[in-house]
């Protein structure tokens, strides 16, 4: 069950309101780095959550502020709409990688949405849930919740340079702060459950005999010109603290695919057959 109260999370306050970058904000809203992502990621998973009830509680209660945050930037982007002089269209235009890239306002702001926001993206295409991941796993999801949140605090920081307007500036620092919080709270959870070396690798509950382990730790280099990057992932302990990180020469060590003759009847040509 959902409760909502009337007042916004955070206050909306536009100065100069202006059409692009209402359609600058759809990407916060409908993108897949956006609120609608996260919110419907962390619902999902709360929804399978298996194990501790306070992961549970933990995902739904993030998923409820999350629809918060598409609240309260729907109510920018209409702010952002309402009364924006048609000068702003043209003076984006001025600047010609914003008028080739950006194209100025989006059409449909006025067409469908009657001066409101849409769930789309800033190009106007539609969330289709393909970017909500939630596996059952709780390693695995809190991995993905974590880089979720570093790509809208991304998204927002970008979006806090990309304006002049003081309203939506203190707006975007509170998006920025909640995604650092978010961020911090999803890999508190691993560090929770034991840190890397406890939880990984995901699933940690698959047994070593259903994995090729000789296969498990080394870095392919695949290049023809170059020695492997050496790094952290090339020597040294492996993070789960089963083994040590090594290189490997990639070598073929299968067939050479063949699938023979087509079916007679398969429509193909005379000479598969």
């Amino acid at each position: 069950m959902f409760f909502h109260d009337s007042r916004l999370q955070y206050e909306v306050r536009v100065d100069n309101p202006n059409p692009v970058f209402a359609k600058y904000l759809q990407q916060a809203i409908g993108g897949v780095e956006g609120e609608i992502r996260v919110a419907m990621q962390y619902l999902f998973q709360a929804m399978g959550a298996r194990g501790p009830v306070k992961y549970r509680d933990m995902l739904m209660q993030t998923a409820t502020e999350e629809l918060s945050h598409i609240e309260f930037l729907g109510h920018a982007v209409a702010l952002n709409l309402e009364g924006a002089p048609a000068s702003m269209q043209e003076d984006a235009a001025k600047d010609p990688v914003v008028a080739a890239i950006l194209g100025g306002q989006n059409p449909r702001h006025i067409l469908s949405s009657g001066l409101s926001a849409m769930p789309v993206n800033s190009v106007g295409t539609p969330f289709d849930m393909s970017h909500v991941y939630a596996t059952g796993n709780i390693g695995a999801d809190m991995l993905a919740n974590a880089t979720a949140e570093a790509g809208g605090r991304v998204l927002a920081s970008r979006l806090y340079n990309l304006t002049d307007d003081a309203g939506m500036k203190d707006m975007l620092s509170f998006l920025i702060a909640r995604d650092t919080m978010h961020q911090q709270q999803w890999l508190a959870v691993i560090e929770e459950l034991g840190g890397y070396k406890a939880v990984l690798p995901i699933p940690n509950s698959t047994p070593q005999e259903h994995e090729a382990m000789e296969h498990s730790y080394y870095f392919c280099t695949t290049s023809l010109d170059k020695d492997a990057p050496e790094g952290r992932w090339t020597s040294g302990k492996s993070l789960d603290g089963r083994s040590k990180f090594s290189v490997r020469k990639g070598e073929p060590m299968g067939q050479e695919p063949s699938l023979g003759k087509a079916r007679p009847d398969s429509a193909a040509q005379s000479e598969q057959m």
